[in-house]
C-alpha cells in the first residue's frame, strides 16, 4: 500500500512532552502548530510562548538547529483552535486526566478535516476510553502514539491502535514513524502502561524490593543493573531520580488497581520508602535529591531505614571482579548467572522474575517477543531485550530454574520447550538473529513468524564468511552487492590507527585494480563512526621521541585522505554518532556523505594541544573561500572567522544539519532520520553516482588572506582569552591555526593549492606535538577521558 507522508501536524499541550514532540516533528521537516490553554490575562499566547521558550533552553537541545524553530507556530485554544482544520495529524499531549482529554476530543471532532489522523500521547490512560463518545469515523482515525522522553534521543515509538482503529491508519503511522521520523516502531496493545513501561516499571520495582527487603544497597543494585548487564549506566536508582520519584509513584498508583489479574501485581504495590521520599520532597534530580544526593563533589545515597543521606559503602559483591572485565555482554551475562554469592544470587533471582513476567505478558501487551525486546532496547536503552537475554544465557537452563523457583511459566513457553527448540530466535545466514538486533529478526519458534515490512529496514549487508573480501586485524572489506563494497574499521573506539589507515590504502589499491567494484562506502554498525586518531599510538611515539615516525604517519594520512577525495570511483562516508578529530577529517575527505541525523562531528584537535593536521584545516579554509560571494578579503573574512572560531574552540556539531552549517559536511549531504537505513542509502548513493558517470571533484586552488587576515583571527583569539573562554595555551594554538588558515608567511591575499596548505599543516603539527603542554593534554585525556585546559 502506498501512503502519503504527513506535511503538517498540531500538538495540543505545551508541557515537557508536547514541546519536545513538536520540536521533533519540526526536526523531521513538518510544519507544526503547538497549542496550549490561553493565558488568563494579557497575551493569550503567553502560556505556550513561555513553555516553548523554556523548552528551547533544554540540554541536550531538542532542535537540530535553532533555525528549525521557525517551522513551529504557536497558538492557544481560544483564538486558534480553528487552525486545526488545516493539519494532517493532531497529537494530544495534555495533562493525564481522562475527562480533560475526552472534552478536547469532543472539540477536535468539530474542526478536524475528515482525513486527519488524531492520536494521544498518553502514557497510561486507556486509549479507547479517551475517544469514548466520538463518532465511528473519528474513532477509526484515532490511536495512541506514545513517544519516549526525550523524543529526539530515544528511538521507541509505541503505536497503540484500539479495536476500532482502521488498520490502514496504523500501517500509515508505522510507515511514517520509521521512514520519516526515524523511529523504532512497536505495535502495543491497549493495556496499562503498554509494553516498555510495563516491563521497565516491573524491573525498577524488583530493584526497590531488593533494597528494602533483601539487604542490597543502592550502589550494589545499580552496579548489577547497569552497564555490566547491558543497560544504561544510570541503572535502577539513578534512572528513577531522572524520571522523578513523584512520576514513578503516580504511575505505580495507577497501574496497581488496573491489573487485578497480573500474577505479579504485588510487586507494583507502593513501598513505604518511595512514598516517604515523595512526601518529604525528595523527588529526584529535579529536587536535588532522591535516591541520590550530590553534596559538593560527593554523591551520597539515601539510607532506606533512617532516610539520611550517607557516604556510600563499598559494594560487597565478591566474584564480580572476574565478570566485569569480560568485553562481550553475552559472556558477562552467562558468567554472572552462574556466579555464587550475593551478586550471582541477585542477578539470577531478578532475571528469572523479569523473564517469567515478560513471557506471561504475551499476548496481553504485545503479539510477539520481538515487540517486547525492541521496546526495551529502543525505549530503555537495554542492549538485549528480555527474550534476547533468555537466549543468551540459555533457554532450557533458565526455564528449568524458573520452574524450580515456582515462578509462572505461560503455556506458550511450555509448548515451545516441548518441541525441542532451545531459543526464541532463528538464525539467518549463520548469524543468530538476536545478535543482528533490528537488522533482521525472525519470529519466535513455535509462534507465527514476524515478517519485517519491506519499507522498515533495508539490508545492504549481511556479513558472512563469503561476503568478506579482505581484512586485517582492525578493519575489513565487505561485499554489499551490486559491485559496492564497505570498508569497516573496528579498532578500539573506532580510532584511526596505523592499521586502519594502511587498510584504507590497501582497499583503494584493490578498487583500482579490479573493475567489478563500482564504488566504496566507509562506515560501520557501531554506535559512533570514529573517535579520531589513535592518541595512544601518537603519544607513545612522542614519548619515545620517534618524531620521524610521526611525520611519516601524518604524511601518509594526508595522502590517503587526498586519494579518497579525488578517487576515480565514488566513495561515500556513512556517518553516525561521533566523528571527531581525524574521524571528522575522514568524513570531510569523502566527496559524498550519508549522515544519520544524530551525528556529532567536529575538529577537536585543539583540546589535545594540536591543530587538524590531516587535511582538516585545509578543507575548512577552502570551504570559507568557496562560500564567499566574491574573491575579496571583505567577502572571505566573515566565513574564515566562522571556521576559525569553530576549530579553535573545538566545537562539535549537535546534529548532521548543524554539521552542514559549520562546514564539516557538504551541503548536498543526504541526512537520514532512521539510522538503520544509513548503510542502505549510502550504497544506493554509490550506485546512483556510478550510473550517472562519476567524476571526482576538481582540484581547484583557492584564496587565502595572508597576514592581514591572520591579524583579524589573532585578535579573535585574544578576545576569547580575555573573555575567559581560552587559556594562554589555547590562544597560542589558535595562533598556529590562524597561521595555516591564512597561508603561513604570505603577506597578502593569494591563490594557493591544497598541497600548499597541507605542507603548512605538517610544518605546524610536529612542533606542537613536541610541546610539553600538548603531551600533558594527550596524557590527561588518555587517563581521564576528559580534556585538560592547561
Amino acid at each position: 500500500m502506498t501512503f502519503l507522508p504527513f506535511k503538517t501536524a498540531a500538538v495540543l499541550g505545551a508541557g515537557i512532552m508536547g514541546t519536545q514532540i513538536a520540536a521533533y516533528l519540526a526536526n523531521a521537516g513538518l510544519q507544526v502548530l503547538l497549542m496550549d490553554v490561553p493565558a488568563l490575562e494579557g497575551d493569550k499566547n503567553a502560556v505556550v510562548v513561555g513553555a516553548f521558550k523554556k523548552a528551547k533552553k533544554m540540554s541536550p537541545p531538542i532542535l537540530f538547529t535553532p533555525e528549525v524553530a521557525h517551522r513551529i507556530e504557536l497558538g492557544n485554544y481560544h483564538e486558534h483552535f480553528a487552525r486545526l482544520s488545516q493539519v494532517d495529524w493532531v497529537i494530544e499531549a495534555v495533562i493525564e486526566r481522562l475527562d480533560i482529554k475526552q472534552e478536547l476530543m469532543a472539540r477536535l471532532e468539530q474542526v478536524v478535516r475528515p482525513n486527519a489522523v488524531i492520536s494521544t500521547n498518553t502514557s497510561g490512560l486507556p486509549i479507547a476510553q479517551i475517544a469514548d463518545g466520538r463518532s465511528p469515523d473519528f474513532r477509526q482515525r484515532f490511536l495512541g502514539t506514545h513517544f519516549f522522553n526525550p523524543p529526539r534521543y530515544l528511538k521507541l515509538l509505541e503505536l497503540i491502535p484500539t479495536t476500532e482503529t482502521d488498520p490502514a491508519i496504523t500501517e500509515r503511522m508505522a510507515w511514517f514513524g520509521r521512514s520519516y521520523l526515524g523511529k523504532g516502531v512497536v505495535i502495543a496493545k491497549d493495556t496499562p502502561n503498554f509494553i516498555a513501561n510495563r516491563i521497565g516499571l516491573f524491573a525498577t520495582f524488583l530493584g526497590v524490593h531488593a533494597l528494602t527487603e533483601d539487604g542490597y544497597s543502592i550502589e550494589e543494585i545499580d552496579t548489577l543493573t547497569g552497564t555490566l548487564v547491558g543497560r544504561p549506566k544510570s541503572a535502577t536508582f539513578r534512572t528513577a531520580d531522572l524520571v522523578g520519584l513523584d512520576t514513578l509513584l503516580h504511575v505505580a498508583e495507577n497501574i496497581y488497581p488496573a491489573i487485578p489479574h497480573d500474577e505479579q501485581r504485588e510487586t507494583f504495590k507502593l513501598s513505604t520508602l518511595l512514598k516517604t521520599l515523595v512526601e518529604t520532597g525528595s523527588l529526584g534530580a529535579k529536587a536535588g535529591q532522591g535516591f541520590y544526593k550530590k553534596v559538593g563533589k560527593e554523591i551520597l545515597s539515601v539510607n532506606p531505614k533512617t532516610f539520611d543521606y550517607e557516604v556510600p559503602r563499598q559494594p560487597n559483591l565478591p566474584g564480580l571482579e572476574t565478570v566485569a572485565p569480560l568485553p562481550e555482554l553475552i559472556d558477562r551475562l552467562r558468567m554472572l548467572y552462574k556466579l555464587p554469592g550475593r551478586a550471582g544470587e541477585f542477578f539470577r533471582r531478578t532475571t528469572m522474575a523479569l523473564l517469567s513476567y515478560s513471557a506471561c505478558r504475551l499476548p496481553e501487551i504485545a503479539d510477539s517477543p520481538v515487540a517486547v525486546d525492541r521496546a526495551m532496547r529502543w525505549g530503555f536503552g537495554w542492549q538485549l531485550g528480555p527474550f534476547e537475554m533468555w537466549d543468551a544465557i540459555g533457554f532450557h537452563q533458565v526455564l528449568y530454574d524458573i520452574q524450580a523457583a515456582n515462578l509462572t511459566v505461560p503455556d506458550w513457553i511450555t509448548e515451545m520447550a516441548a518441541t525441542g527448540e532451545g531459543h526464541f530466535y532463528r538464525s539467518q545466514h549463520g548469524v543468530p538473529s538476536n545478535l543482528l538486533m533490528a537488522d533482521s529478526v525472525l519470529g519466535p519458534v513455535g509462534q507465527q513468524e514476524v515478517e519485517q515490512p519491506t519499507d522498515e529496514i533495508h539490508l545492504p549487508l549481511i556479513k558472512t564468511v563469503s561476503s568478506k573480501i579482505w581484512e586485517n586485524p582492525e578493519a575489513a572489506l565487505w561485499d554489499m552487492g551490486d559491485g559496492v563494497v564497505l570498508y569497516e574499521f573496528r579498532s578500539k573506539g573506532n580510532t584511526l590507527s596505523t592499521t586502519v589507515v594502511d587498510g584504507l590504502q590497501s582497499v583503494l589499491d584493490l578498487l583500482t585494480q579490479q573493475d567489478q567494484y563500482r564504488g566504496l562506502v566507509i562506515g560501520n554498525h557501531s554506535e559512533h563512526f570514529c573517535g579520531g586518531a589513535n592518541l595512544l599510538e601518537m603519544g607513545t611515539a612522542a614519548q619515545t621521541g620517534d618524531w620521524q615516525l610521526i611525520a611519516n604517519l601524518l604524511v601518509t594520512f594526508q595522502t590517503v585522505l587526498q586519494r579518497i577525495r579525488y578517487f576515480h570511483k565514488p566513495i561515500v562516508a556513512a556517518v553516525q554518532g561521533r566523528a571527531l578529530g581525524g574521524g571528522c577529517e575522514l568524513v570531510m575527505a569523502c566527496p559524498h556523505v550519508v549522515a544519520a541525523a544524530e551525528s556529532y562531528i567536529g575538529l577537536v584537535e585543539v583540546s589535545v594541544g594540536l591543530i587538524p593536521g590531516a587535511t582538516g584545516t585545509t578543507r575548512m579554509a577552502k570551504w570559507a573561500a568557496q562560500k564567499a560571494v566574491g574573491a575579496t578579503a571583505q567577502h572571505i573574512q566573515p566565513f574564515l572567522n566562522h571556521v576559525f572560531k569553530t576549530v579553535a574552540t573545538a566545537t562539535v556539531a549537535g546534529s548532521a544539519h548543524e554539521a552542514i552549517e559549520l562546514g564539516f559536511l557538504p551541503a548536498h549531504t543526504h541526512v537520514v532520520m532512521n539510522n538503520d537505513q544509513r548503510l542502505y542509502v549510502a550504497k544506493e548513493e554509490v550506485l546512483c553516482l556510478d550510473r550517472a558517470g562519476y567524476r571526482p571533484p576538481a582540484r581547484d586552488s583557492f584564496w587565502v588572506l595572508g597576514q592581514q587576515g591572520r591579524a583579524v583571527l589573532d585578535h579573535m583569539a585574544y578576545t576569547l582569552e580575555q573573555g575567559g573562554f581560552a587559556s594562554d595555551y589555547d590562544r597560542f594554538l589558535a595562533g598556529r591555526l590562524a597561521y595555516v588558515m591564512t597561508g603561513g608567511d604570505l603577506t597578502s591575499m593569494a591563490r594557493v593549492s591544497e598541497e600548499y596548505l597541507l605542507g603548512l599543516e605538517q610544518e605546524v603539527f610536529l612542533p606542537l606535538l613536541q610541546n610539553t603542554k600538548t603531551q600533558e593534554r594527550i596524557l590527561h585525556l588518555l587517563k581521564t577521558k576528559k580534556p585538560l585546559r592547561n
